[in-house]
């Protein structure tokens, strides 16, 4: 029997009816056996601001505390302006501060996405992927998840009805898990 792995999840998005928070519930529900989705909310993290990388606001040290004890990492986010969405970035640079104390150091990293557009955040996904270089991550290139017209395949209670959806985010949890565990047996994370 493998040991549970703990896969760290969150959300690109502050928004309560969040479709990305939303992807990330499901995701919880969908895990292999012997993994465990915590999800992690950005909410509360301030705008990144150098001169209190000495003393960290203690939203920020959770963060990196809950990244640190992670093996993966799961992110579900927005599209804003064809790009990250600002609280996305923002959480990411706190995490990765300061310089030599990059906290998403050799952490194998999967992606998904929910938008109301016809594109279900692609270019977000490609954008955060550069990112993820910078960061020495460990990206899964595939199954890529784009949930398009997010609105048509939640409630209103953030429910997902489309249970096309759920068979595109299993197999990238499965496939996160094996990453995982490959990068894992090679000494790597």
């Amino acid at each position: 029997m493998n040991r549970v792995l703990n896969i760290l999840g969150f959300a690109g998005s502050l928004r309560n009816g969040s479709y990305n928070k939303a992807l990330l519930r499901v995701a919880a529900d969908l895990v292999p056996k012997d993994t465990k989705l915590d999800i992690f909310d950005l909410e509360g993290i301030p705008l990144f601001n150098q001169d209190l990388e000495k003393s960290m606001p203690e939203k920020v040290k959770e963060f990196k505390a809950k990244i640190r004890s992670a093996d993966a990492i799961l992110i579900a986010t927005p599209e804003h302006n064809f790009s990250i969405p600002g609280v996305l970035k923002n959480a990411i640079d706190w995490a990765s501060r300061p310089y030599g104390d990059n906290s998403f150091d050799g952490k194998p990293v999967a992606v998904m996405s929910a938008s109301t557009g016809m594109l279900g955040g692609a270019r977000a996904q490609y954008q955060l992927r550069q990112v993820f270089i910078f960061l020495n991550m460990h990206p899964l290139n595939k199954p890529e998840v784009f949930v398009t017209f997010a609105n048509q395949k939640f409630d209103e209670k953030g429910k997902l009805t489309d249970e096309k959806t759920k068979e595109f985010i299993k197999p990238l949890l499965e496939a996160l898990v094996t990453w995982t565990r490959q990068l894992g047996n090679q000494g790597i994370s």
